[in-house]
């Protein structure tokens, strides 16, 4: 003990300091039981005694310089574990762990425990990084999301990522770009012998989706069909360029095409002789259930779709569970579910990759902050298990169609290609993709 106490003696002002926050951690519970927020903010009504608290701060003292059990030679603390001694008389002590910090502050705030709550963030600004290890690169954004939602400016840090960046993230993240793969695989399979077919796609991005589709249906024996799409999209002119672009491309593949930019009920209605495909790619999790609104717009949307008796329904969506679960919980999930969607980006881009942060930053970070730092209506990032999605669809009415066994071989094969940690699975008629133990993506089709 007289050595600990000679090394903080001698060390500079920032040292003190961080052998002050290293121990902090290795003694956080106790340090808890005796430093309460309670002893600094209190009002007229309620002073604390100051005897008391001066009891409280010897005792606190006692704690962090008792003399330790074993011989100080040794250098080991019964407090601090076993701290490495330099002939400098310096002390280092062991390093904490992100992802049990992030967990210790998530457990905090979920507590109002807003004191402990604003130390560790304080902690956690020290040890993360948007170009570190991938623990590190979403521990900044995790911390971001805790930050917001402390200061309730979740729905202020969401808005609408752009194209571009989503469509790098496809790129970067096999486990996305494949489960569009799947969905294209399911309508050209149930769409093979149809001479027009109409695709509704609820999301259609920057309609990247739809090339490799149109490329496929070109070479087709007998010719292609045509082809006619709507899409949705958060904007009109960039709905307009889509559609450019589409048609360019179909023209260039002589593919008879159409799109429509229109996004009534009425565009939505398929012409007699066509089949119609409904696609729903990364983007029912975003439609409010009962769980936001007593309409259950979610269970709504499948019914007017049930109702346009379709020949095939895609659905691919991230394979986690952050739609009705209280925030701590919830934040375990988007952990562990995020750690392992950034681990499969490291092997793609380097870490210093200026795109890679920008996808990181526009794309999944803005997912992340919301679904730590948002409740209620504001919270648009609400994941449900592929169990649950299918008994939505099995309530409006649809039945399960088997996904082709070519396209889990095509998928397979080039997961592969990619990394032997990436992994497809066929399950009870459906896929899905994910990054070693963890699923991330599941892919299934209904009629």
């Amino acid at each position: 003990m007289v050595f600990l106490m000679n090394s903080l003696i001698q060390a500079s002002d920032d040292n003190t300091s961080v052998i002050f926050n290293a121990f902090y951690h290795q003694s956080l519970q106790e340090f808890d039981d005796y430093y309460s927020p309670q002893y600094y903010y209190y009002n007229s009504t309620h002073s604390p005694d100051v005897n008391d608290f001066r009891s409280k701060l010897r005792r606190l003292e006692t704690l962090m310089f008792a003399d330790s059990d074993t011989d100080t030679d040794t250098g080991t603390d019964v407090v601090c574990g076993d701290p490495k001694v330099f002939s400098s008389g310096f002390v280092e002590f062991p390093k904490p762990d992100l992802k049990q910090v992030l967990v210790a502050c998530a457990k905090s705030v979920s507590n109002n425990d807003v004191f402990n709550a604003r130390v560790l963030i304080s902690d956690l600004r020290r040890m993360v990084s948007v170009a570190g290890e991938p623990i590190q690169r979403l521990g900044a954004y995790m911390l971001e999301g805790l930050v917001a939602r402390l200061s309730s400016s979740g729905s202020t840090i969401y808005k609408s990522d752009l194209g571009l960046n989503r469509r790098v993230l496809y790129e970067i993240c096999p486990c996305f770009k494949f489960g569009y793969m799947s969905a294209n695989g399911a309508i050209a399979e149930a769409m093979k012998c149809e001479k027009r077919v109409h695709i509704i796609d609820f999301c259609i991005g920057d309609g990247s989706q739809w090339v490799p589709l149109i490329q496929a249906f070109a070479r087709r024996p007998g010719g292609p069909p045509h082809i006619r799409i709507t899409g949705l999209h958060n904007s009109p002119i960039g709905l307009c360029k889509v559609g450019e672009r589409l048609c360019k491309l179909a023209k260039a593949y002589n593919v008879p095409f159409e799109f429509h930019t229109e996004v009534g009920l009425e565009s939505f209605r398929a012409r007699p002789t066509e089949a119609l495909a409904v696609n729903f790619a990364f983007v029912l999790h975003r439609v409010p259930d009962e769980s936001v609104s007593t309409q259950n717009h979610r269970d709504r949307v499948l019914r007017l779709v049930k109702s346009m008796k379709p020949k095939i329904v895609t659905l691919v969506e991230q394979e986690s569970n952050t739609n009705t679960a209280p925030f701590y919980p919830r934040f375990l999930e988007a952990l562990e579910y995020y750690n392992a969607m950034f681990e499969s980006i490291d092997i793609t881009l380097p870490r210093h990759h200026k795109e890679r942060i920008n996808v990181e930053q526009h794309c999944l970070a803005r997912d992340v902050v919301n679904i730590i730092a948002c409740e209620g209506s504001e919270r648009v990032e609400r994941h449900e298990l592929l169990g649950k999605w299918k008994l939505r669809f099995s309530m409006a009415g649809f039945s399960p169609c088997p996904m082709s066994p070519l396209v889990n071989r095509t998928i397979k094969r080039l997961l592969n290609k990619c990394s032997e940690r990436y992994r497809v699975e066929e399950r009870d008629g459906a896929f899905y993709l994910g990054w070693m133990n963890r699923d991330l993506v599941a892919s299934c089709a209904w009629k």
